[in-house]
């Protein structure tokens, strides 16, 4: 879809300076733009490829003076980052904005959904599934029995959210997220053979929640796994049954959070963290990547390692690990010596 300077100009509250009928239909780094794409400038470094941008259009600051001859039509604004971060937002509206039911899918007599809904093809919805408003579903997605989804949810392709789920409104789940599978429950026998303990809990996910791709969040044995509102997952994160993530929580990629375990509002959690089951992490901590979570933490602690401690302590203990083989060697002479002298 093509845009021209003064449709984006309308978008942004923005002034033109140059050709109002530019017409661009793609996004570009200012360093790597073509013709037929916008860019923008908004870090002064890189000021001097305004003057060599192939980009047709430009936005930029509204205080912005050429020095030299341009080929590109600005569109001057008041922040440009700002305005370039809300055309990124209306173009992936532009985007996803698909509605109606493709075919073949799969709709339960008993489903209903609200209005604008898009389901794409190869999807799947069970009996009792209750849909809000704006609701895109990508192809190849999996909606269980008696699951609720609420307003303005975005679940992209691949996606499987088992029965009886709740999704709350303004989430949205990336392709390969699964939602409500059983959580690792086995209770092993005299002789070592493991049963299963049945889930029959659920996941609740309230509002304004983003998962990213290929993440798990597991069924709450009994009760519910939560997520709270504002919580933001990256890709490739296991979330284990009975586990709640307090408000406005963000985890990287590849982290593990055990049964059972709570964490607290506005925490910010590295990639690649392990957290141990049954334990409680309040709120605003910081843990920094691969570390081990083992213990109960305090609000605002900043830690780290495996096991994780301070982090101030693991920065000067660092130090001495990477000296460890040069204090052997001293110690060892010592020894000598001592030996030697005695």
């Amino acid at each position: 879809m093509k845009f021209t300077a003064t449709q984006i100009a309308g978008i942004l509250d923005g002034e033109i300076e140059g050709n109002p009928q530019a017409e661009v239909d793609r996004l570009a780094k200012i360093e790597e733009g073509t013709a037929g794409s916008i860019t923008f400038l908004a870090n002064p470094k890189y000021t001097s490829f305004i003057y060599s941008t192939k980009a047709t259009i430009t936005i930029v600051s509204d205080n912005f003076k050429a020095e030299d001859g341009l080929s590109t039509t600005l569109i001057k604004v008041k922040d440009p980052y700002t305005a370039f971060s809300k055309l990124l937002e209306y173009y992936n509206q532009v985007k996803l904005n698909k509605s109606g039911v493709e075919q073949p899918s799969f709709i339960s007599d008993s489903a209903t959904y609200g209005e604008n809904f898009y389901l794409g093809a190869f999807s799947y919805l069970g009996e009792q599934v209750r849909i809000g408003n704006n609701v895109k579903i990508f192809p190849n997605t999996y909606i269980g029995d008696n699951v609720q989804i609420g307003n303005d949810v975005t679940i992209y392709p691949g996606a499987k959210i088992y029965s009886e789920t709740i999704v709350g409104d303004n989430c949205v789940l990336h392709g390969g997220v699964i939602i409500g599978a059983d959580g690792f429950g086995f209770s092993p026998n005299q002789e070592g053979v493991y049963s299963k303990v049945p889930q029959i809990g659920n996941v609740i996910i309230e509002d304004n929640v983003d998962i990213g791709a290929g993440t798990t969040i597991d069924r709450a044995t009994l009760g519910s796994t939560i997520i709270r509102k504002g919580v933001k997952l990256d890709n490739q994160i296991q979330i284990a049954h009975n586990v709640e993530i307090g408000e406005n929580t963000a985890i990287a990629a590849q982290t593990g959070v055990a049964g059972s375990s709570k964490i607290g509002k506005n925490c910010l959690i590295g990639g690649q963290v392990g957290i141990a089951g049954h334990i409680h992490i309040g709120d605003r901590v910081k843990v920094q990547a691969q570390s081990g979570i083992g213990r109960n933490i305090k609000d605002d602690e900043v830690i780290q390692g495996s096991p994780a401690f301070g982090y101030n302590e693991w920065n000067k203990a660092y130090v001495h690990f990477r000296k460890l083989p040069k204090i052997e060697d001293r110690l060892t002479q010592l020894e000598k010596k001592l030996k030697d002298n005695g």
